[in-house]
């Protein structure tokens, strides 16, 4: 704990100010989710039988992904409308999901879980959405871009390793209401913590046509194609978690194994944390999210082959690598090369899109009971599919730029030599 206490403080302490409060509102921001997460997965997973705990998961998946095609555009349109909003995003969202987490905490047996539940995503997403806007920002080198997000990721993963020991007590003991609890205290930490940001004023000419600014918010091709391939790791992610868990709950696995697999993937996201900023400065971004995919698919085929804990255990760590891995490298591009002003937007349509790819993995071994083996095995192959497509779609263009230049500088000297010639005859 002492270790923890210290690696938190000095994260803390080792940029500005302003990131420093950034960060102690994502830390607590993320450890009143771990908490909201584990009275949820004793309530939904552990405490019902096997068919019903694939009911109860499956109507939580469709429950949060249903109305995120509205949320989705509505955050993109309010962040657009409102550039300089991304301050009060983190104070609203933290202090919501504090009120979230009392209602929560009363409603917890009842099917007011749902929508509660719901709420609390949302307002998850929202709270992500405006802290990667704001990275840029409060960065003493605003270049720095992939440490900055690695660094918050290591800050959050630190807050959340904090809260997990309190969390079990209050699970342990039969009582999620006290996880709860403790969540709503993190999440009032959080949202006053925001409120010591310098607030962000974003300079617009308003006689910008609106035409010309829905061109800068949009996206560019680069940014396009790297949340394609993210959007493939969350969509393993989503199916390989669900896939294992229930083979674990079908096989009435302790708890403790479970346990294990969250303790490895948490670990393998850290790794991750630490290991990106050094590749980010070998690497470009998209090379970043390609080394993610590569990692969970030959996890994947390990596990198909020798399924147990430690195969298991070594698949959670890999897919944590992977998610941190090429998150961080499409943070980092599209804070890179998306202005402010179109910052909240952009990232809005990420997470919406990354949220959706996560539900749909997840609910494919949800409602049929796919064989583990076939499971993993079908996930490296998709895996090693969207490295192909990604590729392919990153390097086609590259290649059409070479040889137009080519073209053009041999049309160059074409056009020189009848010039040449006149002056040999003159």
């Amino acid at each position: 704990m002492k270790t923890l206490l210290r690696q938190l403080g000095i994260m803390f302490t080792s940029r500005g100010p302003g990131f420093r409060r950034l960060a102690q509102s994502h830390a607590g921001a993320t450890a009143g989710d771990t908490l909201v997460a584990m009275a949820l997965g004793s309530t939904l997973f552990f405490s019902v039988p096997s068919t019903e705990a694939r009911d109860n998961v499956a109507l939580y998946l469709l429950i949060t992904l249903a109305p995120f095609g509205l949320i989705g555009p509505f955050l993109g349109g309010f962040f657009a409308r409102f550039p300089g909003a991304y301050r009060g995003g983190l104070v609203v969202s933290s202090a919501l999901r504090a009120a979230a987490a009392v209602a929560l905490a009363v409603w917890l047996n009842t099917f007011m879980l749902f929508p509660v539940a719901f709420i609390l995503l949302v307002l998850s997403r929202f709270h992500g959405i405006s802290r990667s806007s704001v990275v840029p920002i409060v960065l003493d080198d605003p270049s720095d871009l992939v440490s900055g997000n690695a660094q918050l990721a290591r800050i959050g993963l630190v807050g959340s390793a904090l809260v997990v020991p309190f969390g079990l007590l209050g699970v342990g003991f039969g009582h999620p209401s006290l996880t709860l609890i403790l969540a709503v205290l993190v999440y009032v930490w959080s949202a006053l913590s925001a409120v010591g940001l310098p607030p962000l004023r974003i300079e617009r000419d308003r006689s910008r046509k609106a035409t010309t600014a829905r061109k800068r918010a949009s996206a560019p091709r680069d940014v396009r194609l790297a949340r394609f391939a993210t959007a493939g790791v969350r969509f393993l992610n989503g199916f390989l978690l669900l896939l294992v868990a229930f083979e674990f709950r079908d096989e009435n696995a302790p708890i403790a194994d479970f346990s294990a697999l969250l303790a490895a993937a948490g670990l393998g996201y850290l790794v991750a944390a630490f290991v990106t900023p050094i590749l980010n400065r070998r690497l470009s971004e998209e090379p970043m999210v390609v080394t993610g995919l590569a990692i969970e698919a030959g996890a994947a085929f390990v596990a198909a082959q020798v399924f147990g804990l430690p195969a298991a255990a070594f698949l959670a760590a890999a897919a944590g690598f992977a998610w941190g891995t090429a998150k961080f490298g499409f943070d980092g591009l599209l804070q890179a090369t998306v202005p402010e002003e179109g910052r909240g937007r952009a990232f809005t349509n990420a997470e919406t899109f990354f949220q959706v790819a996560w539900v749909m993995g997840a609910l494919i071994p949800v409602l049929p009971v796919i064989p583990v083996s076939l499971g993993l095995t079908i996930a490296g192959l998709l895996a090693l599919a969207i490295q192909v497509i990604y590729i392919s779609a990153v390097l086609v263009p590259v290649a059409v730029h070479r040889h137009a230049q080519a073209a053009a500088a041999q049309a160059a000297d074409e056009a020189k030599k009848p010039e040449k010639n006149i002056l040999d005859l003159m």
